[in-house]
């Protein structure tokens, strides 16, 4: 069968449209993975950021053919995680979430960070998060909620 080959959150796809259509179109409307979203359609904002094989990417600046052969995954594929138990948590307690349209790409991005350092600093945890943008909580809560994903999942990452 032709078509790009892929995983998405575990499972293996074929996605028979255009390469150069947007990895973030094809979640949305063809996996139906509603927590990838579309900003600023420039790679600016990271609402719509996935892990690619284990990477943080925006999907909105990534075509269909780069997707061949790798690993995607949403946030609809990382919350049955543990991991994501101890970042959701953490983000509840830290009181770093308000409209949510931000927070799969920050969780994600947090992912991406924690995965590469368990044990980051604030400058780290700032600098893994700069590519989201935050219009209502405000970066401070969020920092503190990776810090405190960090220190609870003590041996996750």
């Amino acid at each position: 069968m032709d078509g790009i080959k892929f995983t998405l959150n575990g499972k293996e796809v074929i996605y028979s449209g255009s390469a150069t259509d947007r990895l973030l179109d094809v979640l949305r409307n063809n996996y139906h993975t509603l927590s990838v979203k579309c900003g600023c359609k420039e790679g600016e904002c990271g609402a719509c950021a996935v892990l690619m094989d284990g990477v943080l990417v925006n999907s909105c600046c990534v075509a269909m053919g780069a997707a061949a052969g790798t690993s995607v995954v949403t946030l609809e594929g990382f919350r049955e995680t543990e991991r994501f138990a101890t970042l959701n948590k953490a983000f509840g307690e830290a009181s770093a979430v308000q409209c949510g349209f931000c927070i799969p790409g920050m969780v994600l991005a947090a992912e991406a960070l924690l995965n590469k350092n368990p044990h980051p600093t604030e400058e780290d945890i700032r600098e893994g998060l700069s590519g989201n943008l935050c219009r209502c909580t405000g970066y401070n809560a969020i920092v503190t909620a990776v810090q405190n994903a960090a220190k609870e999942g003590n041996g996750l990452w």
